[in-house]
């Protein structure tokens, strides 16, 4: 069955602390959440406008207050770029430290990704190499926390269908896997259904973005990831993909969390609440 939730990262822009952004997805009815971790502190955040959650805090105090609310956690969004030397320096102990927080929290994936654009100087090969020196390094982390390390859809390597798959079978690991995002789908340029369906056999967490006319018009396939829509979901040109995504889970039984990244307006929120639950309410076994 697929079930709605909310990232938090959806009233970011809006200044909105994590027990506001928690309030907010309890007020549409929707008790499931993913949230970005942060890897240190932030003033922004210590100031309580911003809805992340520090990997310095105390998970199991956080687990109680969650508990309490009846919300839990599908994801954390551990997504420091994670391809290429960076990710070697930096990416690799800031996903490390995402699977212990979340496994603290019994949540069951993490989330990761590569950056907004090609590494200078690297091949292809290259970056693919020194990918998997990081993956195996998380991996083991993974393994041993019994947590899923999700690959998302965001930047010029994960929207290449070809570099997706040959590292996803490359570990063959059960605790590999992908968390598809619509929106970067299609702005990467992809049809999302038929991406979707070549990463169908990995894919274990959804993210459901919508892309306004404007954007589609001026960066369709020239970028590869958005933060958020910046329209409710369903009311941009990606609403007919997003249903067909369903279409295609729910054909083949399907059992995940469908987290809605949209700009943390009231009305977006409702809107794409409203739209998806629709959508989720028309599919037939």
């Amino acid at each position: 069955m697929i079930e709605l939730g909310m990232h938090t990262d959806n009233w970011r822009c809006l200044s909105l602390g994590f027990t506001a952004a928690v309030q907010k997805t309890l007020d549409e009815g929707l008790r499931h959440i993913e949230f970005g971790a942060i890897h240190g502190q932030y003033f922004v955040h210590a100031l309580g406008y911003d809805p992340s959650v520090s990997l310095q805090s105390n998970p199991r105090a956080l687990r109680r207050w969650l508990e309490a609310r009846d919300i839990v956690v599908s994801q954390i969004d551990g997504a420091f770029p994670l391809m290429g030397p960076q990710g070697s320096a930096l990416g690799v102990q800031y996903v490390q430290q995402t699977i212990r927080f979340a496994a603290e929290l019994n949540c069951p994936m993490v989330d990761t990704t590569d950056g907004a654009a090609e590494i200078p100087g690297l091949t292809v090969d290259e970056v693919f190499r020194i990918t998997c020196d990081n993956y195996r390094q998380v991996l083991e982390w993974a393994e041993d926390y019994r947590v899923i390390v999700n690959v998302e859809p965001h930047g010029p390597y994960t929207n290449n269908p070809e570099f997706m798959v040959r590292l996803l079978k490359h570990f063959d690991s059960e605790f590999l896997r992908c968390n598809f995002d619509t929106g970067n789908a299609f702005i990467a340029g992809h049809d999302p259904a038929q991406y979707l369906k070549t990463l169908r056999p990995w894919v274990s967490h959804l993210h459901i973005k919508d892309v306004s006319p404007e954007l589609a018009a001026a960066l369709r396939g020239e970028e590869t990831g958005i933060g958020s829509s910046v329209v409710p979901v369903g009311g941009g040109v990606n609403a007919e993909n997003i249903r067909q995504v369903f279409r295609e889970l729910h054909a083949g039984k399907w059992d995940g969390v469908a987290s809605i990244e949209t700009f943390g307006s009231d009305e977006n929120i409702r809107a794409s609440v409203a739209f998806c639950r629709a959508s989720l309410a028309e599919l037939k076994d």
